[in-house]
């Protein structure tokens, strides 16, 4: 018995609806306009920052890519930390630590910069980073802009949304 045996007594009483990928493009809205809502916490306006971020995110180091925006290497550093991008302190963990016994007022300022091994430019950038915290939810914009085609990404918050829909690596085999 064939397949045109089987289906002979068949009919089709309803139409199957076509059903796309949902897909979520975030290629309308610019990344100055995604910063725009924690403007008052950055450092610069959020359109240098904007540009920071895309030269930052093309691979150059970040005095380069504060050049690229206008900014100051020092002001590029400080809007990198506080938009949740890591790895811009200068100082090791120990002089993290150093900075803090400063702050804490156990140490006067230039026994802290001794200790620390830093230069005066590397201990106020290291102190600035360990007063002020990266900008909560600025990071989700962060690591949209900075995933491939991030402009087309998800947000961390979309995906979990989503996650439900996603079958686990394991249960594809």
């Amino acid at each position: 018995m064939g397949l045109s045996e089987i289906a002979a007594g068949l009919t089709v009483t309803t139409r199957q609806e076509e059903r796309g990928v949902a897909t979520v493009d975030a290629t309308d809205v610019p990344l100055a306009e995604r910063l725009a809502p924690y403007a008052d916490e950055l450092p610069c306006p959020v359109e240098p920052a904007a540009a920071l971020l895309d030269a930052y995110g093309a691979g150059t180091s970040v005095g380069a890519a504060a050049s690229a925006a206008g900014l100051a290497p020092t002001m590029g550093a400080k809007v990198l930390h506080r938009l949740g991008v890591a790895g811009v302190t200068p100082l090791s963990p120990l002089a993290r630590e150093v900075v803090g016994d400063w702050l804490d007022g156990e140490l006067s300022r230039s026994e802290a910069v001794t200790l620390s091994g830093a230069s005066a430019a590397e201990f106020a950038l290291g102190a600035y980073c360990e007063t002020h915290a990266p900008i909560t939810g600025a990071a989700e914009v962060v690591a949209a802009a900075r995933e491939p085609d991030g402009s087309r990404s998800l947000a961390r918050r979309e995906r979990d949304a989503f996650a439900e829909t996603f079958d686990a690596p394991a249960e594809l085999r």
